[in-house]
């Protein structure tokens, strides 16, 4: 499948596709909300090359996002960069895994998971305002690899609200206001799709040409994302939060209901 084939106008919306779930992504995470479903009406595309192309065009969004909050929120690399290897084998071991799970399995699973998150932000105003972390020294670092490995393995076998998980735990599980959380997620996401990234062009599973248009477009949505996610603060990122949690719930309880 070339770029020639796809046509213009379809080439043109994977891209705006693609430039709003970079933005999405870098302020909370959750891009693959937008820019997987649109990939997947793509005709005649396999769903294993749009899971490819994917995260081609997102590991370029989140390389641009997670280097520009590194710059203007500096969060802490002792957790990040422990947390982001374990991350990229567990993507890796899900990326393996995934054409073996049945379609549907995991979506009601997910779709529970996400209610709850969204409860009990809801009910919590004051969490992620401040950092605060809950553990110290070897503790947090285990933790927070635990955190890494599990939802590594979920971004490499499925995917939907990967950031959003990671971003909630940070601050629900280890302390994190939702600004460093961000940073943090975006340091750890990228590993994550690198990680499953490697297995999906080892099995011949990447549109290249496709997928570095639409990861330009990503990379942009991610900088101004991570700009004005840094300006706004973590009530801007909590607000988000919440509307990006809110539309993968309709769409996954869509999905469910439709059977």
């Amino acid at each position: 499948m070339t770029l020639e084939s796809l046509g213009l106008l379809t080439v043109l919306l994977l891209v705006a596709a693609a430039f709003l779930a970079g933005w999405v992504d870098a302020v909370v995470g959750g891009g693959g909300l937008v820019q997987l479903p649109v990939l997947l009406l793509v005709p005649g595309m396999d769903p294993v090359q749009a899971l490819g192309t994917n995260k081609l065009a997102a590991a370029m969004g989140t390389a641009t996002s997670a280097a520009t909050y590194y710059r203007r929120v500096r969060p802490s690399l002792r957790t990040a960069l422990p947390t982001a290897a374990v991350a990229a084998a567990g993507a890796a071991g899900g990326a393996l895994c995934a054409a073996a799970v049945p379609d549907g399995v995991l979506t009601p699973v997910i779709l529970v998971a996400l209610v709850l998150v969204a409860a009990y932000t809801l009910l919590r105003p004051s969490l992620g305002e401040r950092t605060a972390l809950r553990f110290s020294g070897s503790r947090h670092a285990v933790v927070a690899a635990a955190v890494g490995a599990v939802i590594g393995f979920y971004d490499g076998i499925a995917g939907p609200g990967t950031g959003a998980f990671l971003v909630f735990t940070l601050v629900g599980l280890l302390g994190y206001a939702f600004l460093q959380a961000s940073a943090t997620a975006k340091i750890v996401n990228l590993a994550t799709n690198v990680g499953a990234l490697v297995v999906f062009t080892r099995h011949g599973s990447v549109l290249w040409a496709l997928g570095l248009v639409m990861g330009v477009a990503n990379l942009a949505g991610g900088y101004l994302g991570a700009r004005t996610a840094v300006a706004a603060g973590s009530r801007f990122v909590r607000t988000v939060f919440l509307v990006v949690v809110a539309v993968l719930i309709a769409r996954l309880g869509w999905q469910v209901l439709r059977g």
